[in-house]
């Protein structure tokens, strides 16, 4: 017979995730709400920012980092029950979300690859790029990653057990892939960066290029970095029977580290775009501290 693709769960509730009988329960239970907090302050002034600048709406740039940054909110909102209860995700999972909210991940993913090339036919063909890359094929992209990655977590879930470890050892191969080209166009836009923008001539255009990749290469960067560690222990487990195991979602390090994207990629945007920045203070924080406006 063939296994089911189910999730355990606990009766009488779900546990939370710490049982408090230590100085680190206690720090590890802080830090989860802390951490919640801020990627849900940062990532939603993003998100509240862009939709409420039309200027900002109206540039494809914008729009990627708006669809990553409703992401980084929701993953921000996970953590209040990642975080706090004792939840385990993958195979086998204890009082799980049949994947559902580690694989918001994934749509960061694919969009940051989409990011990079957008960013890179917009300073190396702009001419085709402002031909063919309309508003609406952009929207159309960062549409497309979302279902793409909630059509895989469907089918993950509907289809046996067996099957779905198959389809997962599947998935970590794309993303290989995906992670060698995230690291060529990487460095090809730093080589753009770095050789090509800086022989234009001064204009507000140059500084828009050079802004949008900065903020790109950044964000890659520290998402390469933060989410790679995870990426390796979970090889070593499926391949090599070995890896670091965790009791919870909770004392991951891997994961938190994981997560760590959604409160450092919309960071990176505010300190990287001027424009986001004055946007978030006149849309959110003008509005919640008036001094924060008038400074």
């Amino acid at each position: 017979m063939l296994l089911s693709n189910t999730t355990e769960s606990v009766s009488g509730g779900v546990p939370l995730s710490v049982d408090f009988d230590s100085p680190e329960d206690y720090f590890i239970f802080t830090f989860q709400i802390l951490f919640a907090t801020a990627t849900v302050l940062v990532a939603g002034t993003v998100v509240v920012g862009i939709l409420a600048t039309r200027a900002l709406r109206l540039q494809n740039r914008f729009i990627f980092m708006l669809n990553t940054s409703i992401c980084d909110t929701l993953v921000g909102l996970s953590v209040y029950y990642l975080g706090l209860f004792d939840v385990q995700e993958g195979y086998p999972s204890r009082n799980g979300t049949y994947n559902v909210l580690p694989s918001l991940l994934g749509v960061n993913i694919l969009t940051f690859l989409f990011a990079q090339f957008d960013r890179y036919f917009a300073v190396c063909h702009p001419f085709i790029y402002s031909r063919f890359v309309t508003r609406q094929f952009v929207i159309g992209i960062n549409i497309y990653c979302w279902v793409y990655n909630f059509a895989h977590l469907l089918a993950r879930n509907l289809l046996p057990l067996s099957n779905a470890i198959q389809l997962y050892v599947f998935s970590i191969v794309f993303f290989q892939l995906i992670v060698l080209t995230k690291v060529v166009m990487t460095i090809k836009l730093y080589v753009i960066a770095r050789f090509q923008v800086e022989r234009d001539p001064p204009s507000a255009e140059k500084d828009s290029k050079k802004e949008s990749l900065r903020i790109v290469i950044f964000v890659v960067i520290s998402f390469l970095v933060l989410w790679c560690p995870s990426f390796v222990n979970i090889i070593i487990r499926f391949v090599a029977g070995g890896g670091l195991t965790f009791r919870n979602e909770a004392t991951n390090l891997f994961a938190i580290m994981a997560r760590l994207n959604a409160v450092c990629t919309p960071a990176v945007y505010i300190w990287g775009s001027p424009a986001l920045r004055e946007a978030s203070v006149r849309a959110v924080w003008g509005r919640v501290c008036p001094r924060c406006r008038r400074r």
